[in-house]
């Protein structure tokens, strides 16, 4: 059986973390280390400034006082996991709400990925698209397909080898569709995500301004050949996209190097 850690940025108590604990602990030695609470969009951070807490909840599953996904990963692998003892495989999701293009930045669910990939673990982020995200999740969402996309996944694994190099990871996103509407995995790359700007004023009873800052609409740019992620879930298809963590650009090390030496 793999050894598979699990965490999510939606928090400890976060549904589909839960789903996904009772999917996988059947077929796999499952440890969990998640945030107490929710972490959304806290990106691949670490926390500095502050002491952390790793609570025992329940035989092998921890949450962590107000951290991030990458401090759960970071913390596992130097406390939990120890004297060569360690995970085969780090999952981090599952996260509700899309995680595509650009957003992979922000994304604390991406974040613990990328740190299990820093250490030498293979990892997948998997996230749960939603039309609507409070009305899909309330109207008991079965998941079904996210955990079957991960399942399929992990003995794929087990069967061979991960398929991607050191620092790279898989981000896998579901569409919003019961699992008969699917229309099967395809390989994509990471969209271009068109953003606005979507923050509310408001003033609290003593007068002092606040901002809340909103939920964009899912908005892309389309890719020449349609192999984009969110033309995948579009187009009713589970997005698998290798992500890596060198994001330098290649192509323009020379052209730089031309605007300077001129």
């Amino acid at each position: 059986m793999l050894k598979i850690l699990l965490t999510n940025d939606d928090g400890y108590d976060a549904i589909g973390l839960q789903v996904l604990i009772k999917a996988l602990k059947p077929i796999a030695k499952v440890m969990v280390v998640a945030p107490a609470r929710n972490k959304s969009a806290c990106g691949h951070s670490l926390t500095l400034e502050r002491p952390l807490r790793l609570i025992g909840v329940d035989d092998d599953s921890y949450k962590v006082d107000d951290a991030t996904p990458t401090d759960c990963i970071y913390l596992s692998l130097g406390n939990i996991f120890k004297n060569g003892y360690r995970p085969d495989l780090v999952i981090s999701g599952i996260n509700i709400g899309a995680n595509m293009g650009e957003d992979i930045t922000y994304s604390g669910t991406a974040g613990g990925a990328m740190e299990a990939v820093l250490h030498g673990i293979p990892a997948i982020a998997i996230s749960q698209v939603c039309k609507d995200r409070c009305k899909d999740i309330s109207n008991n969402w079965d998941f079904k397909l996210a955990i079957n996309t991960i399942i399929t996944l992990i003995e794929k694994i087990e069967n061979g080898s991960f398929p991607l190099d050191e620092r790279k990871f898989l981000n896998v996103n579901i569409p919003p569709i019961n699992e008969e509407l699917c229309k099967g995995f395809k390989i994509t790359k990471a969209g271009y995500r068109e953003y606005g700007n979507d923050s509310d004023r408001h003033l609290n009873p003593r007068g002092e301004e606040f901002y809340w800052i909103g939920l964009h609409p899912l908005l892309w740019k389309e890719s020449s050949d349609k192999s984009c992620d969110f033309e995948a879930i579009k187009d009713n298809f589970v997005s698998i996209s290798p992500i890596q963590l060198d994001m330098t650009s290649y192509n323009d090390i020379e052209k730089l190097e031309n605007w300077l030496n001129k």
